[in-house]
């Protein structure tokens, strides 16, 4: 029997940190039994979600200035490493899975993540590969990328005490607004990277949408899972809202 899991397309991205602080909740209640396995894709808006390792870096201010500055709010994102930026043109992607034990499990949800999108992709008709290509925004070793030239997906993993948060994003279109963030981003933090290698999927097809992609990312885990709809309660809005950047406390 297939495992159920919920499926979630609703987002929130005003105020600007409240799709983290929604994945951060339902984080929390996953890890107390209070939420079941749920997939959660969405259009987030323009973002440039800093990592742990950029939040305590003593450029930080700088670099959340110049994003500021791009026209991209600056806010700390739930999991993965260096910078990256979501706008209306990606996808964001949230799944949070109970487990008692969450640890033994990172590389296995990794790998089934990252071949869920190479699937979604096939679908499409867009060949992609797993790894890290060579000067990759926020690198990483389950990055989803096209020929080894453009990277398409970036992933990241969270762990609270009995559950875990695989999130990321899906750059659909416009590949120039990422780099219109992250060229001064990066220079501000002293981060040397490709910015050719900041791509999109209408990079390989220009008839490629965000609805598009986004069904083929469902579909790819409809392969795999029995997928219910269901909407953002309010428990976990009324959750996220009490974890505002001013108030929450660390998972």
């Amino acid at each position: 029997m297939r495992r159920p899991i919920r499926l979630v397309t609703e987002g929130r991205p005003d105020p600007a940190w409240l799709d983290t602080t929604v994945s951060r909740a339902m984080l929390l209640d996953a890890s107390e039994g209070d939420l079941g396995e749920t997939f959660r894709i969405h259009v987030p808006g323009r973002v440039v979600a800093f990592g742990r390792r950029d939040t305590i870096d003593r450029s930080y201010p700088a670099a959340a200035e110049a994003a500021r500055a791009a026209g991209f709010a600056p806010i700390e994102r739930m999991a993965g490493g260096r910078a990256a930026v979501f706008t209306e043109h990606t996808l964001s992607f949230a799944w949070t899975i109970p487990d008692p034990d969450p640890r033994p499990g990172i590389t296995d949800r990794f790998d089934t993540l990252a071949g869920i999108v190479v699937d979604a992709f096939a679908r499409l008709g867009i060949e992609a590969a797993v790894g890290e290509i060579p000067g990759e925004y926020c690198p990483g070793k389950w990055s989803v990328h096209h020929d080894g030239k453009l990277k398409l997906m970036g992933v990241g993993q969270r762990l609270a005490r009995h559950a875990a948060h695989v999130g990321g994003v899906i750059v659909v279109d416009r590949p120039d607004l990422v780099r219109r963030a992250l060229v001064p981003v990066y220079e501000a933090m002293g981060l040397v990277w490709r910015p050719e290698t900041a791509g999109a999927l209408t990079d390989i097809d220009p008839a490629i949408t965000v609805g598009s992609a986004a069904s083929a990312v469902i579909a790819a885990l409809g392969d795999r899972f029995d997928l219910e709809p269901a909407p953002l309660t309010d428990r976990i809005l009324e959750r996220a809202a009490a974890l505002a950047p001013e108030r929450r406390s660390p998972v």
